[in-house]
């Protein structure tokens, strides 16, 4: 009955569809269409990462940049030696130790803040990027369980989706 009465209202179904395009339409005005934004996001990420692939496809690092690598990779080990020194320093000359200790007790707190802000955005950024350039992706918390070989997928019931792989 109901069915019926849409019909007498609407139509047939070739309006209904033109009336449910109709709609869409309009409530795209309001709404975008989230999956066409996802396309569209995933066709700029493509073209932007062809843009960087071209751009230093053929790049050479020169002197500078092995330069600048080298410095990269100096503060890691500077700071595990250095701290290995104190203690060395510590047991071979206690009296000067103690002095310089002591000098580091006048340093300003904000001081302190700044230096361990810098420390920690330098490592942070450090594994950051090495997390980024991995091989995979970022390291996956568990494994995707695997599915039995003799085990059928469930049946499906979705109208729309037998229409679409009918195709």
């Amino acid at each position: 009955m109901i069915r019926s009465l849409f019909g007498l209202i609407f139509g047939g179904a070739r309006e209904a569809r033109a009336l449910g395009r109709g709609v869409t339409s309009v409530a795209e005005v309001f709404r975008p269409n989230a999956t066409r934004a996802m396309e569209l996001g995933h066709d700029a990420y493509k073209a932007a990462h062809a843009s960087h692939l071209a751009e230093f496809q053929y790049g050479r690092a020169g002197w500078f940049d092995s330069f600048v690598n080298g410095l990269n990779r100096l503060p890691r080990p500077l700071l595990a030696l250095g701290t290995l020194g104190l203690f060395v320093y510590a047991m071979t000359e206690p009296v000067g130790f103690a002095q310089r200790m002591q000098a580091l007790g006048h340093v300003p707190e904000p001081l302190w803040w700044l230096l361990g802000a810098v420390v920690a955005f330098y490592f942070g950024a450090r594994e950051a990027h090495h997390l980024r350039c991995a091989k995979g992706s970022f390291p996956a918390a568990t494994p995707a369980p695997r599915a039995s070989p003799t085990k059928e997928p469930p049946a499906m019931d979705n109208p729309a989706l037998k229409e679409w792989q009918g195709r």
